[in-house]
């Protein structure tokens, strides 16, 4: 059973979203994200197995639980992203995944939850987003049991078999076609220069050392130039010597796509955004950081948000990447 003690300043969220491997990443690696676990709740047996909970004889369904703190990522914050990783239409389960284990549910652990999930479900409903009627219920949670060992963080222990599985059960392309920013391109073309358009529409390449972040120096975030969404941070770029800013990790790894490109006679992996889906450059495995990956940006892809900027443009919860520099300064 979770142990968890609710600390001071942090409170927990479970939700229930089909198999719940494909239900981490979306909410870790954010800003007041303590940690999130997978397991099961809702049913009748105690200490269930994933054999049990898959044959449907135990009433649990397949769940995530997150520790979070409320005052750095909201409640509702963590519904959005919820809503964003499911099929809300479907009680039959998930995707190519059906039965009573894999039917969805947001449990909540305070009335002040369970009114925010019902606002939140009856926004979606109201949206004209899908076709038919959400049918996600919102129940009052019970006990959560963590599952298995190799069942967590599974998208890191085999990332190989998580991304077919992602990409094969439906969910990835169902995300991609209800979920991704829909940009109008006479409206890109009109806010956007022909260079920026070129690169994340058409996935051109800017030339090296002529862009306008490839030595930039200074704090801050770099976000989508398309749809805004948080990418890189300054306190990852480094100076790779090849003319285009370069990264050793995102500020998310789910807010980046990976793609197999095979243009110009070679085999890389491509980086796009995941919300609006923008051409962003390459990833290659010859960075100085822990993962040794070497983050290919094109400058034309990117907005810098400087760090005294991040509140007032909406990416307050940023801020803390920057707290030492900043009173490193006011020191001297």
């Amino acid at each position: 059973m979770n142990s968890i003690k609710n600390p001071q300043h942090t409170e927990l969220a479970t939700f229930a979203g089909g198999c719940f491997w494909c239900m981490v990443s979306p909410f870790e690696d954010l800003p007041g994200i303590k940690r999130v676990r997978s397991g099961y709740t809702g049913g009748h047996t105690e200490n269930p197995t994933y054999e049990e909970v898959c044959s449907d004889t135990t009433g649990h369904v397949e769940a995530v639980q997150i520790t979070f703190d409320p005052q750095v990522f909201p409640y509702e914050r963590l519904l959005e992203l919820f809503w964003q990783q499911i099929d809300p239409t479907d009680a039959g389960g998930q995707f190519h995944d059906r039965g009573e284990s894999y039917k969805t549910a947001i449990f909540y652990h305070s009335e002040e939850q369970r009114v925010k999930a019902e606002a939140s479900k009856e926004v979606l409903n109201k949206s004209g987003r899908f076709d038919n009627p959400v049918v996600t219920p919102i129940l009052p949670a019970s006990i959560f049991y963590e599952a298995e060992e190799y069942h967590q963080d599974y998208h890191k222990k085999n990332p190989g078999h998580y991304k077919r599985y992602r990409k094969g059960s439906g969910r990835e392309d169902f995300i991609e076609r209800n979920w991704s920013g829909k940009f109008d391109k006479a409206d890109l073309k009109s806010r956007l220069t022909p260079l920026q358009y070129e690169v994340t529409q058409n996935n051109a390449t800017e030339r090296p050392f002529e862009n306008e972040f490839w030595d930039h120096q200074g704090d801050g975030i770099y976000v989508d130039i398309v749809s805004g969404e948080p990418l890189f941070s300054s306190r990852d770029k480094y100076d790779a010597g090849c003319g285009w800013p370069s990264f050793t990790r995102p500020l998310r790894s789910y807010n980046i796509k990976e793609k197999t490109d095979l243009s110009h006679f070679m085999i890389r992996t491509e980086v796009r955004s995941r919300e609006a889906d923008s051409h962003l450059g390459h990833v290659f495995d010859d960075g100085p950081g822990p993962d040794g990956l070497r983050y290919c940006i094109n400058s034309a892809a990117l907005r810098f948000v400087p760090k005294e900027d991040l509140v007032q443009e909406g990416y307050g919860e940023y801020a803390y990447l920057f707290e030492d520099s900043q009173r490193g300064q006011e020191s001297l």
